[in-house]
């Protein structure tokens, strides 16, 4: 045991991976539960209208069914605003396709899902929205997103010497987690429930259920120790979870309830579709003049939200003018929701693949292009940036994929029936810090001491326990192999949720503080006038105490909101494409980033490893097409909606920058798990134009669309 421990910045194995290869890991549904019921949702099959009527007599009178729970005899909830995409069986509108309408509760799983096709509903129809393309000439300006401009674009676009006005549309995505949603109920008389759920907010979650059934917050515990992939859509409590919690509480019994694969399709969300117009200004020497960033998109009848898509142009280049809008049309669909890297990364497919049209209008290079417009501050705010190694990230990337092998002009690199393309895309994400409280408890027994670390927070499976370790274990100069770690329960103190890439540095700074405020307190106590700084036993032993615990609150540094605190990165894809068959191959992909200090290198070239495929699904494959006959969706499937898999995928190479932020937080960290992602669309269909000559505005870049 050593004060010089080394942990922050060493590429360690996840210390949970034992548990989750060895089948170990608890998932909600693996909890054990006493009389455990089984739950089954009710979907609508209409996409607007009413309910005239649900008979479920049928149903009811099946083996092995308790209750049938519909608007007719649900409990009336207390307040839903912290509950997501409506569909809480509190009345009998039908906003979209599969919306929940209902829920059998059986003695088993199998019982329950063959009772509901005992129930019989009849619908009265009223008109649905269900295709954006025909309804999108009626958008309106968007309440929750307001224009943000600076200068005059119109004038500056209209006396611009070189310009480009094109647009880009990327579709419906979905999350498709590796564990599909789930949720189980545990009523402890009518005031207390414990609900084990997935969530990447887990006091969100306590807040939603709290407030719908008029509980205590403390009376409402939330379980969720791993939650195996959430990229947004576990971000809150989504309507199956009042179901569930209401329907324990109604048959007296816990409920466990699953989604099926295709009920994610309808339940838990999705990523919006997005259509861009991206107006680009410039002088004949490069430098850009006017910028602007159109969105139009869908958002639910009854609710609003937007993805932030012009975020990425008011970040990215220095320009005198500047204008992002938004405008919204309602359409018969579920909640939108978050989805991984909201905003940037859609809006950098329509920015970055327009930088690069202009580029080669201009006959420049993407790179040199992009260096002539590199901002020296915010452009939008006017603050210095806390860091920002974008230039670097370009020419480490370059460096790497070998970007003096391509060609200006398409068409020039071929093998064979391959046409060879390079194409760069570059991104950047925010960098937050989030109030969090820690609780660190030291043990010592003889001479060896132990520390427990405990937090409120989530981890998606990218290695927050591990993070936690690492950071305790060079604080306190103990082997990480003696640091347990305790997240995911509300029981624990309050932490930032694992979300909008504010996890890794609010994690680790609060606990940083904890365990640096343990060795202050300890060292008070000692009376001692230490020569050298002591060990963690040193002090125990000098206090005479064999257990210590004590907790902060950490907030962000005040500060940090002098600076414009971003990651950025730049993304670079090599591209053989089939000239025959149109069929895309992205062979190598260079992702360079500057995202502040790495925690785990292991775990950061994971995540940027996960961002990438990705991004290069939402290049190539995944989309979600809406039938606007019946606004259900035809790709219900993995079978029909196309991530990518192993043989879809070259080789990835990542490099973090050395960059040393002292003005974001103390321990200088920015979050990866979004800026992974964005960029990496553009990257890709980039490169395919300068294989090509193609240019590609309309994701996915399938085959039909190249030959």
């Amino acid at each position: 045991m050593s004060k010089k421990t080394k942990a922050i910045g060493e590429a360690i194995s996840r210390i949970d991976g034992i548990l989750k290869v060895t089948g170990r890991a608890k998932y909600s549904l693996d909890f054990a539960v006493k009389n455990a019921a089984y739950g089954f949702l009710i979907k609508s099959e209409i996409a607007s209208g009413k309910i005239i009527d649900i008979d479920t007599k049928l149903a009811e009178k099946a083996e092995g069914v308790i209750a049938v729970i519909t608007y007719k005899n649900a409990l009336k909830l207390k307040n839903t605003r912290r509950m997501r995409g409506g569909a809480m069986l509190q009345d009998d509108n039908v906003r979209y396709f599969g919306e929940n309408i209902g829920i059998v509760v059986a003695e088993t799983f199998e019982q329950a899902r063959y009772a509901i096709s005992l129930v019989k509903v009849k619908y009265q129809k009223s008109e649905a929205k269900t295709d954006l393309n025909e309804i999108k000439n009626l958008a309106i300006q968007s309440r929750s997103r307001q224009d943000e401009i600076k200068g005059d674009v119109e004038k500056a676009f209209v006396d611009a010497e070189i310009k480009l006005d094109e647009t880009y549309v990327t579709p419906i995505e979905h999350h498709h987690t590796m564990a599909p949603h789930s949720t189980v109920a545990v009523w402890d008389g009518d005031e207390k429930v414990v609900v084990y759920n997935e969530s990447q907010i887990v006091r969100g979650i306590q807040a939603a259920v709290s407030l719908a059934f008029g509980l205590l917050r403390k009376n409402v515990r939330v379980v969720s120790p791993h939650i195996g992939g959430g990229f947004g859509a576990k971000g809150g409590a989504w309507g199956h979870v009042a179901i569930c919690v209401m329907a324990a509480k109604m048959v007296k019994r816990p409920v466990r309830l699953a989604l099926t694969r295709q009920m994610m399709f309808n339940s838990v969300g999705l990523r919006q579709k997005n259509v861009q117009n991206i107006k680009l200004a410039a002088t004949k020497d490069g430098k850009l003049t006017a910028l602007a960033h159109e969105t139009i998109t869908h958002t639910p009848i009854d609710q609003e939200f937007v993805e932030a898509c012009g975020d990425v142009s008011e970040k990215m280049y220095e320009v005198p003018n500047l204008k992002t809008s938004y405008k919204v049309a309602p359409m018969n669909i579920i909640l939108l929701t978050f989805t991984r890297a909201p905003g940037k990364s859609t809006g950098s497919f329509a920015l970055e693949s327009a930088i690069d049209e202009l580029a080669y209008k201009l006959k420049f290079d993407p790179i040199e292009f992009r260096l002539k417009n590199e901002p020296k501050k915010d452009p939008i705010s006017g603050k210095p940036f806390s860091s920002r190694s974008l230039v670097e990230c370009m020419q480490a990337g370059a460096k790497k994929i070998g970007w003096n092998k391509r060609k200006f002009e398409p068409r020039k690199n071929r093998v064979g029936d391959y046409l060879i393309g390079y194409g760069l895309g570059c991104g950047t994400y925010p960098a937050r810090q989030r109030m969090t409280s820690a609780l660190v408890t030291l043990k010592k027994d003889g001479d060896e001491i132990k520390a427990t670390i405990e937090l409120g927070a989530s981890d998606l499976g990218t290695g927050t326990y591990t993070i936690v370790a690492q950071v305790a274990a060079e604080t306190l100069g103990l082997p990480v192999s003696k640091v347990g770690v305790k997240i995911g329960d509300s029981n624990l103190p309050p932490a930032a949720g694992s979300v909008g890439s504010v996890g890794a540095a609010s994690f680790s700074n609060a606990i940083f503080e904890c365990c640096e405020k343990a060795l202050t307190e300890l060292q008070a106590k000692t009376n001692v006038n230490w020569v050298k700084k002591p060990t963690v036993l040193e002090l125990m032993q000098a206090t005479n105490v064999n257990e210590f615990q004590t907790r902060t609150d950490t907030r962000p540094l005040a500060e940090t909101r002098n600076y414009s605190a971003h990651a950025f990165g730049a993304n670079f894809a090599e591209v053989w494409v089939n000239e025959s068959t149109g069929m895309v191959k992205v062979k190598r992909f260079v992702t360079a980033t500057g995202a502040g200090r790495i925690l785990n290198p292991k775990t950061a070239e994971s995540q940027m490893h996960g961002g990438v495929i990705w991004g290069i699904g939402m290049a190539l494959t995944e989309e979600s097409e809406v039938d606007p006959r019946w606004g259900n969706f035809v790709t219900r499937t993995l079978a029909d909606y196309h991530i990518p898999a192993n043989l879809d995928i070259g080789e990835i190479e990542t490099i973090f920058i050395d960059e040393k932020d002292k003005y974001v937080n103390k321990l200088g960290v920015k979050g990866i798990g979004e800026v992974g992602i964005v960029g990496v669309a553009a990257a890709v269909a980039n490169a395919i134009f300068n294989a090509t000559g193609k240019r590609i505005r309309n994701l996915p870049i399938t085959p039909d669309k190249l030959v």
